[in-house]
């Protein structure tokens, strides 16, 4: 008689819900509304119900959110989506948006690591990104994939510099020292991506900061 298959994909979930548990309680201590979600389904469905229809929505260069399809589906539900990741914008137009971005509604992101302890760590090149998950003017929102779950601040800034930020580079057609190595040599380059290094020990003061995580692996 043979034996029924096995899910294998049942252990990552369990463990995956382990984590998501240390991580979301960390996260609401250090004053973020924090909460789990098991599948990109479910994490859908939490942005939608921290969206109110019709309320603008700036979403900065985040893969995260475009791998959710989250612009078409918040487009498609009426939302008004601010995002300056248009290759057809010029200066000064992409400026503006990145300005709006920044003033919307809602700001919609993800993160590049996330520790054990419940801080938010990310590096930016232009520092857009970083600012607005500080200093967005309403509410923010981040939803993270599990696998940027990292145990402390100084392995989440590894995890960015040998693992993020080479990827990013390759996506976005940069000549980085880091590709070609395949992990971060500190490069001193005029094209270096890291410049804004950003990590949020706690919730902003006056800042309604909802961080949703994802038991799936989303972003890099």
């Amino acid at each position: 008689m043979n034996a029924e298959p096995v899910d294998w994909n049942r252990f990552r979930k369990d463990y995956y819900r382990t984590v998501g548990a240390t991580v979301t309680k960390a996260l609401t201590a250090n004053g973020f509304h924090a909460a789990y979600a098991e599948s990109r389904e479910e994490a859908v469905n939490a942005v939608l119900s921290l969206v109110p229809e019709g309320a603008s929505v700036g979403i900065p260069g985040s893969v995260t959110i475009r791998e959710l399809g989250l612009p078409e589906i918040l487009k498609a539900r009426g939302n008004r989506i601010i995002q300056h990741w248009d290759p057809t914008l010029a200066a000064e137009e992409r400026a503006q948006r990145l300005d709006e971005e920044l003033a919307s509604d809602i700001f919609l992101t993800s993160s590049n690591a996330v520790t054990l302890s419940g801080e938010l760590v990310n590096i930016d090149g232009t520092g857009n990104r970083v600012a607005g998950m500080a200093w967005a003017k309403s509410r923010i929102c981040f939803v993270i994939g599990i696998n940027k779950v990292s145990r402390n601040v100084e392995s989440a800034l590894q995890r960015i510099r040998d693992w993020a930020t080479p990827i990013n580079g390759i996506r976005l057609g940069m000549d980085l020292p880091c590709i070609q190595a395949g992990f971060c040599v500190d490069c001193k380059v005029p094209q270096r991506a890291c410049r804004a290094v950003s990590i949020l020990e706690k919730s902003p003061y006056g800042r309604d900061a909802h961080v949703i995580l994802v038991g799936e692996t989303l972003g890099y």
